[in-house]
């Protein structure tokens, strides 16, 4: 039996595109008004809160060879309006029907991509329609409001920083530690690096990918409850870009879209980035549209970088 290579570290060319574009950073930042302060440090940092907890969970999914998901904004939105319409019950029920209800939803998905080798593009538009069609008819269109604000706790911020940034930080570690120190992480890496490979070694591919699923489920979760939280409300337009936010820091932090390959850490690095220069070109007074551009570039460098990895290795 011929073992699949693990390819779990953190090299160098994967930081590439990140370093690069940390360098372009350092001259833009010195030259931006109000860049260099400490409450913009802090916005930076929540601002990548929201989309890197999300990207931590799909790192995950991608590395376990998934793909992405085309579902996460509606995900998100669905358990921020569960979230807030159980307020009533107390925090700790609230936060536990809205994760409940993420890893359900999202490891159905990946039973039907692991066991029935569903096309996961496909399989997630189709979840993405029936959630956003559920949150819809849930909502009637309106927005949910909570009966009471148990959720203001989350908006706090304990040493300067908000609390979504420290849910943040716990996120990646554990999915650090999920991957490189469980069984089922080491097993992601080698389901994403050969399936076919993986199947024949007698990996148990389709529990792997749900327990990647589920993961994901939780993050997305945990991101729609702090939307929620810091909205107060939420619309079937909560969940706004994210599904394309977080695609975009897992490969600008460099792992590949076709699996085996990535860290949670260089994903954090991804998030990190992206919300920085998302907050020079807002200082600098561009509009969205050029932020949404300058996104696209850094991904398709980030692709573009991890594919010539990938081509150099098998020569």
């Amino acid at each position: 039996m011929t073992a699949v290579p693990v390819r779990s570290g953190i090299s160098a060319v994967g930081l590439v595109v990140p370093l690069a574009g940390l360098a372009v950073l350092v001259g833009l930042a010195g030259t931006t008004h109000r860049f260099l302060s400490l409450d913009n440090a802090r916005a930076i940092l929540a601002s990548t809160a929201f989309v890197g907890i999300t990207a931590i969970g799909a790192t995950l999914v991608m590395i376990a060879g998934s793909g992405v998901s085309l579902a996460t904004s509606q995900t998100a939105t669905v358990t921020a309006m569960f979230f807030l319409s159980t307020q009533q019950y107390g925090l700790v029920t609230a936060v536990t029907v809205a994760v409940l209800t993420g890893v359900a939803l999202t490891a159905l998905q990946g039973a039907v991509i692991g066991y029935w080798h569903a096309n996961p593009i496909v399989l997630t538009i189709a979840a993405g329609f029936a959630i956003g069609g559920a949150t819809t008819w849930f909502s009637g269109g309106t927005p949910v409001n909570p009966e009471v604000r148990e959720f203001d706790v989350l908006n706090s911020t304990v040493l300067g920083l908000p609390v979504a940034v420290y849910v943040l930080l716990g996120v990646t570690v554990l999915a650090h530690l999920t991957l490189h120190r469980t069984t089922a992480g080491r097993q992601m890496y080698l389901v994403g690096s050969n399936r076919t490979a993986a199947r024949a070694a007698g990996l148990p591919v389709g529990r792997v990918t749900v327990i990647a699923w589920a993961f994901f489920g939780a993050c997305i979760a945990l991101t729609g409850v702090f939307l929620a939280s810091f909205n107060t409300s939420a619309t079937v337009t909560l969940g706004g870009t994210l599904t394309l936010d977080a695609i975009a820091a897992v490969l600008v932090g460099g792992t590949a879209i076709t699996g085996g390959r990535g860290s949670a850490l260089q994903t954090l690095g991804g998030a990190v980035l992206i919300a920085v220069i998302s907050d020079v070109l807002l200082l600098r007074g561009y509009s969205t549209g050029v932020q949404i551009l300058v996104k696209g570039i850094l991904v398709l460098a980030a692709v573009v970088a991890v594919h010539l990895r990938a081509t150099r290795g098998r020569r």
